[in-house]
């Protein structure tokens, strides 16, 4: 007992020692890089803004800009050069983007890094010449989004830093915050706190439905209208009579609709993709999916997740995909990940068995897309077999 409580002790003591050692290391390190850093942001005021002069530093704390911008210095041409912190696949991403007074990006470059595929590097250089209107069609690179994405957003915010320091007015707002906004605009006794739902009926002309989480009613979004329902579906947006009776009956459908589980395990031919299926009180069918992408197959260089990407579908008796949501996955870092975004799983609402081909695949994630299809492909065939057709 007494050498047992003598290891645990001498454990304790080393582990402490390692700890203060650690930290002492981490106090004389951290600023000697803050020091190197800054000096490299320094010697790149002039890389990413050629033939800059008059470099003069800006007491930012008196704007409202982007968060990520750490500095500013305005040029005496009427440019600006930020320093930038952000964060693709790890943090610690610092980038220096010049603009010019026109708000043209003249040039950027990173000055510290710890990404680990390297597509930062040259990447600034597609950034020139881009201005609000056009840096958002210059191109990802494909296997590393998250790299090259957290760049271009950091010339975006470069690019609405100028704009400010000039005088204007940016909406800094992102696309989640917009949302919000306007659904709380809508319906402002949700308190600001809304569930996207998923959505089993067919909905005349409504792309999106949220709840309150508070339950005072319900947000249908149509075209660009966001209309609000009280918990009883009664329509309190000021809309025209033939919205509101749309939406009204929408509002019936979804507050109505009710679903139960089906015992798939007494159909034999029941495609193996299928994991869960349940039956709508209108008739419609929901399906929850296992579709084998990248992280089940992969390939003979980079070892797969051994994880399904989960799948969440809806459809009517007829076979018309009503909403397409991917539920979990853990498909390749920045590249075959895309199957979780809207806008790769929304291309199959609304598809039937002729066409749910017919959708952008996953640059570079091809074992992705087909696993995916594949696996969406079932649910025409599971109709079937539970309507007795197949």
């Amino acid at each position: 007992m007494k050498k047992h409580l003598k290891t645990i002790s001498s454990l304790s003591i080393i582990c402490a020692v390692v700890a203060i050692l650690l930290a002492a290391t981490n106090h004389i390190t951290a600023p000697i890089i803050k020091e190197q850093e800054n000096e490299a942001a320094f010697a790149a005021l002039t890389e990413v803004f050629p033939g800059g002069e008059g470099f003069e530093q800006i007491d930012i704390s008196e704007y409202e800009l982007p968060s990520t911008i750490t500095e500013a210095y305005s040029e005496k041409s009427g440019g600006y050069v930020f320093k930038i912190e952000t964060a693709g696949y790890n943090s610690g991403f610092v980038i220096m983007c010049g603009v010019d007074a026109n708000g043209a990006v003249t040039g950027a470059t990173y000055i510290a890094s710890s990404e680990t595929l390297g597509a930062e590097k040259g990447y600034g250089d597609t950034l020139i010449g881009s201005t609000k209107d056009t840096i958002d069609s210059v191109a990802t690179v494909s296997g590393a989004t998250k790299t090259t994405g957290a760049y271009k957003n950091a010339a975006k915010d470069a690019i609405n830093a100028s704009v400010i320091l000039g005088g204007g007015t940016v909406d800094l707002r992102d696309e989640a915050q917009i949302l919000n906004d306007n659904l709380s605009a809508a319906l402002p006794d949700g308190e600001g706190k809304f569930t996207s739902l998923f959505i089993t009926e067919e909905l005349d002309g409504v792309s999106a439905v949220y709840k309150a989480d508070n339950g005072k009613g319900y947000v249908f979004i149509s075209g660009e209208n966001f209309i609000a329902t009280d918990a009883n579906g009664e329509v309190i947006s000021d809309v025209d009579d033939e919205l509101k009776s749309s939406i009204s009956d929408s509002a019936k459908k979804i507050i109505g609709s009710e679903i139960t589980e089906i015992d798939i395990s007494g159909y034999e031919n029941m495609p193996k993709q299928v994991a869960k299926a349940y039956k709508t009180t209108s008739g419609n069918y929901v399906f929850e999916l296992k579709a084998a992408g990248f992280g089940i197959n992969g390939d003979a260089y980079y070892n797969p997740s051994g994880e399904h990407i989960i799948i969440k579908v809806s459809a009517t008796a007829e076979g018309k995909i009503i909403m397409c949501e991917t539920l979990s996955q853990k498909e390749s870092e920045g590249i075959g990940d895309a199957c979780a975004n809207p806008e790769f799983y929304s291309q199959f609402n609304g598809k039937k068995e002729a066409n749910y081909r017919e959708i952008d695949a996953i640059s570079g994630a091809t074992l992705t897309t087909n696993g995916y299809k594949t696996a969406v492909s079932k649910v025409f065939e599971a109709i079937k077999i539970l309507k007795g057709d197949d």
